[in-house]
């Protein structure tokens, strides 16, 4: 009898790859090309990759799982949201904290959202696990940058056709109050929101898996959050049966650091650490039964 064998995969989309230009469309309005927004080095090998192991061990997985980062382009986590204290506009990358917005340093463009900015950073803050980045614009709801990376999406269509299954959709980010890295729960989740709290149903259908591969972007956010919201809602004796694909897995610039700890950190609770070659003949035997 097969194992239940479950693949996530975390937020695969045009933007965070670094897609070279033949995957590139030109925009119909302005004519010039389109860019990822938000590339991480190493993504589309990662994809590749990926695309590859689902093609070749597919008859092997029981269920595949994609999360979707989706954003509003008005978003605290967006440029657009914010100005300076001389109205200059905030440039992507720019950290800031409940300290900096309480001494003026950087506002809300709209003043009124200042009482809710300021409670959502001292709520982000005391979590203790990030602090507010402001991102360019990515994964807009509707864009070709928020689609799945072409061989990704081309590579899970074959296995949904050749096993009559659908692959599930997850999407997040929706709430511009809250940032969303995780497809678990939002970092601040919103009482008034539903789709930012704890999704019980999915850890749920995480937990029912014999085994739970993940793979994704990015290492350093968003495969990070996840897989520790997944943990810390799993128990203790179910953890073994996560395992992170490594070579299907890239940090965002100027956090490998922060990806490096993470691994470290899921090893230690009992995590395995795989690559794609390791995972494919446990995927061929489990399609051959015993």
């Amino acid at each position: 009898m097969m194992r239940n064998i479950h693949l996530l995969i975390i937020d695969p989309q045009n933007d965070f790859c670094d897609l070279p230009e033949n995957y590139l469309p030109t925009d119909a309005a302005t004519n010039t090309q389109i860019s990822p927004a938000l590339p991480v080095a190493g993504a589309h090998a990662d994809m590749l990759r990926l695309a590859s192991l689902i093609r070749r061990g597919g008859t092997g997985i029981s269920n595949i799982s994609v999360t979707l980062d989706s954003h509003h382009r008005l978003d605290i986590a967006h440029p657009g949201f914010w100005h300076t204290a001389g109205l200059q506009p905030v440039q992507a990358f720019t950290q800031i904290s409940a300290a900096e917005v309480s001494n003026g340093k950087y506002q809300p463009r709209d003043a009124r959202a200042l009482p809710r900015t300021l409670s959502y950073l001292d709520a982000l803050e005391s979590a203790g696990r990030y602090q507010l980045m402001v991102w360019p614009v990515h994964c807009e709801i509707g864009t070709w940058g928020q689609n799945v990376h072409a061989d990704i999406h081309a590579a899970y269509n074959e296995w949904e056709d050749a096993n009559q299954r659908i692959v599930a959709k997850l999407n997040k980010g929706a709430n511009p109050w809250t940032e969303h890295y995780s497809a678990v729960m939002a970092e601040v989740p919103d009482a008034e929101d539903p789709d930012t709290q704890l999704n019980s149903s999915f850890i749920a259908t995480l937990a029912a898996a014999d085994e739970v591969l993940i793979a994704g972007e990015a290492g350093s956010h968003c495969v990070r959050a996840t897989t520790e919201h997944i943990v810390e809602n799993f128990g203790a004796q179910q953890l073994s049966k996560l395992v992170l694909i490594t070579d299907c897995i890239s940090p965002v610039g100027g956090f490998d650091a922060q990806y490096q700890s993470f691994l470290r950190d899921m090893q230690e609770k009992g995590l395995r650490l795989a690559q794609s070659a390791d995972i494919l003949p446990e995927l061929l035997a489990n399609a051959s039964g015993p």
